[in-house]
């Protein structure tokens, strides 16, 4: 617990970094751009994480867990590499598809689609999970915060020039591809120097080869991946789409500011997970203190959203902004809902239940999707932030559920008993998970 408490610090002191810079670059997008031209920041930003989210495989977890046991780094990082070149293969494809059927769907000018697909490509060569994986393996928490510090810095010193120089969305959405690959260069040579980067272990067979489970493992976490993906920056797409620019761009800055709890979830979620797989005897003790910090936490950030919501908002962007606070205050719930749920999310998967947890994930997901043009056309933003709220809260329901169904959690309920020094007890009979 104490190493997990140390690297999940690391890992706050650099959300918070990011954070205190977003209150630097932020007001310089929104003021300079306005409402409906901040909209296609919004929409073009969303469009690129979203592709690069889709395309992407969650190869950190696949280092930590084959690094870990059995294979060696080397491996997993060869197989690890193989995926990212595989995602940057597919995502261009992806992205160039999405680029030109954009107006048939989503509120964006000719001029900008151009601009849109050069920033998917600079996202996708910007994949950097393999790196972050490397560094959570070896509990590095402290260089790789180090590293990603440079995205939130680039993205401060290139909205400045943009603002001097270039005060269009052009050149907003270049500083932010600017510091997508910074990022990814600064990860890699921390990385680098920390662990031997073998290119001859680059092979998509080598792991499937060793562990039988391995491609189900892969497709489990991308999917997973992409439901998170899903629940952001596809949810403002979409939102963009139904709404327009304007909606989506007042919609971004109140997710940017309510969702930053769902931040704060997938890195408590970051953190956990290599502490459960290194310490499997331990992992249901681990995730149910997690948990029960997490409710605290939420209930303060739900606070802190409803009393301070408005004066961030006056802060960070103009007037027409300020009709977004109650759609932030309810992201900011569905983010403490998710808070919550990370610690779980976690437990499920270091337990070999990757597909459930996907599985759990992707239906209320899919359903608030389906639900948005009701939702939005309901109450606007604030039918979005419910739809929102409403996947998160069905899936953390979910996480809790099957958990308790889990026997090989329960047996280690038993074990936290037995050398605690308590009777042995019967592991259908044992409360698995109690919060």
């Amino acid at each position: 617990m104490k190493r997990l408490f140390t690297n999940m610090g690391w890992l706050l002191t650099g959300r918070g970094f990011n954070a205190a810079m977003s209150i630097v670059y932020l007001p310089i997008a929104t003021y300079t751009l306005g409402i409906e031209l901040f909209g296609y920041w919004a929409i073009i930003i969303a469009l690129g994480q979203a592709v690069t989210g889709l395309a992407n495989f969650q190869t950190w977890q696949f280092v930590v867990r084959w690094g870990a046991n059995g294979s060696g780094p080397a491996a997993a990082t060869g197989f690890a590499i193989a995926l990212d070149l595989l995602s940057v293969a597919l995502g261009t494809v992806a992205a160039a598809i999405v680029v030109l059927t954009a107006q048939l769907w989503l509120p964006l000018p000719d001029d900008l689609l151009w601009l849109t697909f050069g920033f998917c490509v600079a996202s996708l060569l910007s994949i950097r999970t393999t790196p972050i994986g490397l560094l959570r393996l070896r509990f590095e928490y402290k260089k790789a915060t180090a590293a990603e510090a440079v995205q939130p810095l680039i993205r401060v010193i290139g909205a400045l020039l943009a603002w001097q120089f270039y005060p269009t969305v052009a050149g907003f959405v270049i500083a932010w591809a600017a510091s997508e690959v910074c990022v990814a260069i600064a990860l890699w040579v921390v990385a680098a120097r920390h662990e031997r980067i073998d290119l001859s272990q680059i092979s998509l067979t080598k792991i499937p080869a060793q562990h039988k489970d391995a491609w189900r493992f892969v497709w489990s976490t991308n999917m997973s991946g992409t439901l998170t993906i899903a629940g952001k920056q596809v949810m403002i797409l979409m939102v963009g789409a139904i709404g327009g620019e304007a909606l989506a761009g007042g919609f971004r800055i109140a997710s940017q500011l309510g969702q930053a709890l769902v931040i704060l979830a997938q890195t408590v979620g970051k953190a956990i997970y290599p502490e459960l797989v290194h310490s499997k005897d331990q992992a249901l003790m681990i995730a149910r203190r997690m948990a029960n910090i997490a409710l605290i936490a939420g209930v303060l950030a739900v606070m802190g959203a409803l009393f301070g919501g408005r004066w961030a908002l006056y802060l960070l962007a103009p007037p027409e902004f300020s009709g977004f606070y109650w759609a932030m205050v309810i992201l900011s719930i569905a983010g403490a809902v998710e808070l919550i749920g990370a610690s779980l999310e976690s437990l499920l998967v270091s337990a070999g239940r990757a597909g459930t947890a996907f599985v759990v994930r992707a239906i209320p997901t899919l359903l608030a999707l389906v639900l948005l043009d009701v939702a939005i056309n309901w109450n606007g933003a604030k039918g979005a932030a419910f739809a929102m709220l409403g996947s998160s809260s069905l899936a953390v329901i979910g996480f809790y559920v099957a958990i308790l169904n889990l026997r090989e959690i329960r047996f280690d309920v038993t074990e936290e008993s037995r050398k605690a020094g308590g009777e042995p007890a019967d592991p259908t009979d044992a409360p698995p998970f109690k919060s």
